[in-house]
């Protein structure tokens, strides 16, 4: 093995092209916190656009029947629920991390129990949000 490659391991420094060449698989704690932040800027995208279309519908009530007609589309509502999946599972993953600064669940086999809850969760309540959403109930 090369000197740099044991440095690497040794230092903790991976890049993302050792990764993929390496083989190198993301525990699912890695994907989840990823999926964090992915989330949070999608919010932080999309929050000047949602607070226009709040102004909007506030305004009076033909700007509300607009947008009502207009979030009917299926395309829209697709958005509006990728909208509260970033919230749902912002917000899950924000709580596991609450505990994990409070050193709760840090060891491998918590931190994984802990990863799958948020996503079952956060998944779980984006589908019922979703059946919703689309008229089911």
């Amino acid at each position: 093995m090369s000197e740099t490659v044991k440095n690497k391991r040794r230092f903790g420094v991976m890049r993302l092209a050792d990764a993929v060449v390496g083989g190198y698989r993301l525990p699912l704690a890695g994907f989840v916190s990823i999926l964090h932040r992915i989330s949070g800027m999608l919010m932080c995208l999309l929050l000047p656009f949602a607070l226009y279309l709040l102004d909007q519908s506030l305004r009076n009530r033909v700007s509300f029947d607009m947008l009502h007609y207009f979030t009917q589309s299926g395309l829209v509502k697709l958005m509006l629920l990728a909208l509260v999946w970033g919230y749902l599972h912002h917000f899950c993953a924000g709580i596991r991390h609450l505990f994990m600064d409070f050193h709760v669940g840090l060891d491998k086999d918590q931190a994984r129990q802990s990863a799958v809850g948020v996503l079952l969760v956060s998944l779980s309540l984006t589908a019922l949000v979703a059946l919703k959403i689309f008229g089911v109930f």
